[in-house]
């Protein structure tokens, strides 16, 4: 038990140490190396724990937490690390001084290990009742509740007025994973993206679900240019080329067609004559329906193509199904019947605010621009999280550790006190508030009841925990890091004049955070033994797929 809780303890503290080379406004970048010669730098937290060549499952649970975590917030993957590390250190030096030996625990070290498995529980406990009015009671009124009409805003950054309060968070945002000349940029393309796809009338998490849950078919990464190239294309950009011709419209409208399945079977020979004759008067048909572009999810036969081609019709084949189901949401298709479906380009509907477009993302190397793609669909993820209800994240109750699962991950109280939009300053204000509410709530609890020391002892512990992250922001000015605290501390709610400088993050994204770290805590104290094995079915299959991972 004591060899694996020290080694839980410095597989997390190894992970700690290479997250902090990016950590902060002040972070630099990793450079990935593979053994094809290939060489990428990155300041993704995800980019680089996944990279990572894992050997010990320990290792690999807690990057899976993480994954699982940012998959759904798209942030914090290294201040999560950053948490779970001071956690684990904390929870071990107050086990390690209450350890007692007992009838149940004959050694020390069990002692410690079963003081250290009820602290992350009560943690857990205290956490899924008490957290959430503590943030509502103590952070938000520093806060600022954001406005979806800020994205309809022209002026570009830097800006600093409450009407670009969007902007500012998702600049913040970006600084932490990009390069600091491209942030501008993206932060920029982001607004305008999602202003396009804004629709009227509705709620802002149902415009940022469309554009998170297509966004594979809403995106073109474009190699050999330079990221300042990207831009935005009106319509859709489907990514196959025309395997005939492409005729001129003289940019007239035009109507398509999409294929699922094959215009000419297989068939016997007797039959083929027959299914050309068909295959003639279906073309024919669509010919005179005005039909110019056939849109097929599979590879056509070459009659198809060739008596297409004849009809001065352009073909697109073996197209992703993704993409074929955005084009239908977009087209307002309608059944002709079961083999073909009728696409009609009209004008929308004047009560439609939207305006379709595809997202170019431009890069020198493949490596550039498909962490600008996952640094696009993070931004839009987290926004989604702050605009959505807490409630809503999870069906699932928050509870101890005892018996759950490891991938249990962000979840919420059955009814939120947050309001959907909410952000705060930027810089460890999160952490200095959240910690200056934690320490007088432990002091009244120990006051109002002198029976109960769990309490207090809880908010202390997580109190101290969270200004490990302020620490490391601020680990090259110390001084500012007690000026800051103390300027909060301080501060008339009403102003917000703090949030000015130091940019927004998410108060939902970051309480989210904060549970999903003491979910993974509490799953990683349950475990005493780590047991070898090998198994001949799975030899050749990796955890993650370590064919495509890489050196750091």
């Amino acid at each position: 038990v004591q060899q694996e809780r020290a080694f839980t303890f410095r597989t997390v503290s190894v992970l700690e140490s290479v997250v902090l080379r990016s950590f902060g406004p002040e972070g630099g970048q990793v450079l990935f190396t593979r053994d094809t010669g290939q060489a990428m730098l990155s300041r993704s937290g995800i980019r680089i724990l996944s990279a990572l060549r894992l050997e010990h499952p320990l290792a690999r649970m807690v990057v899976e937490c993480v994954l699982k975590h940012s998959s759904v917030t798209g942030d914090g993957s290294k201040t999560f690390v950053l948490l779970l590390a001071s956690l684990l250190r904390m929870i071990y030096t107050m086990a390690c001084k209450k350890a007692n030996v007992s009838r149940t625990h004959n050694t020390r070290d069990a002692a410690a290990a079963a003081t250290a498995r009820r602290l992350a529980d009560e943690l857990l406990t205290f956490a899924s009742k008490e957290l959430e009015k503590l943030i509502v009671m103590g952070v938000v009124p520093y806060g600022y509740s954001l406005s979806w009409d800020d994205f309809t805003a022209v002026t570009r950054l830097p800006c600093y007025t409450d009407h670009h309060c969007v902007q500012k968070l998702l600049a913040s945002f970006f600084h932490t994973r990009l390069s600091a000349s491209h942030c501008d940029i993206v932060t920029n393309l982001t607004c305008d993206l999602l202003t396009r796809w804004k629709f009227k009338n509705d709620q802002p998490s149902s415009s940022l679900q469309f554009v998170n849950d297509n966004f594979p078919a809403l995106h073109t990464c474009v190699l050999g240019f330079s990221v300042t190239s990207s831009h935005l294309i009106e319509g859709q950009v489907i990514h196959k080329d025309f395997a005939t011709p492409c005729p001129h419209t003289d940019n007239q409208p035009v109507k398509a067609v999409v294929f699922t399945g094959y215009l000419e079977p297989n068939l016997i020979v007797q039959f083929k004559a027959w299914a050309e004759r068909s295959l003639s008067c279906v073309i024919a048909n669509l010919q005179r329906l005005g039909v110019s572009v056939l849109l097929s999810a599979v590879k056509q036969s070459a009659a198809v193509l060739t008596v297409a081609q004849h009809a001065d019709m352009c073909v697109v084949e073996c197209i992703d199904e993704d993409e074929l189901s955005l084009f239908s949401i977009l087209s307002s298709f309608f059944v002709l019947f079961h083999r073909y479906v009728h696409v009609s380009f009209n004008h929308l509907d004047e009560r439609d605010t939207f305006k379709p477009c595809s997202l170019v993302i431009c890069g020198p190397g493949e490596g550039q621009t498909d962490q600008y793609a996952c640094a696009f669909q993070d931004a839009v993820r987290m926004l989604l999280s702050t605009w959505e209800p807490t409630a809503k994240a999870s069906k699932k109750t928050l509870q101890s550790n005892t018996g759950t699962s490891l991938h249990t991950n962000n979840q919420m109280c059955s009814v939120s006190l947050l309001e959907p939009g909410c952000v705060i300053s930027a810089g460890g204000t999160f952490e200095f508030l959240l910690n200056h509410v934690l320490l007088q709530h432990g002091r009244s609890r120990s006051v109002s009841d002198g029976k109960s020391v769990a309490i207090p002892e809880v908010s202390q512990l997580l109190a101290d925990a969270l200004l490990s992250v302020p620490r490391q922001i601020y680990s090259h000015r110390m001084q500012c890091f007690l000026q800051t605290q103390a300027r909060l501390l301080k501060a008339d709610t009403t102003s917000k004049v703090f949030m000015l400088k130091l940019g927004l993050e998410s108060v939902s994204c970051k309480y989210r955070l904060f549970l999903a770290v003491l979910q993974c805590v509490s799953s990683l104290l349950q475990v005493d033994t780590v047991l070898h094995t090998q198994s001949h079915r799975l030899k050749n299959i990796s955890w993650e797929g370590s064919d495509d991972e890489a050196d750091v």
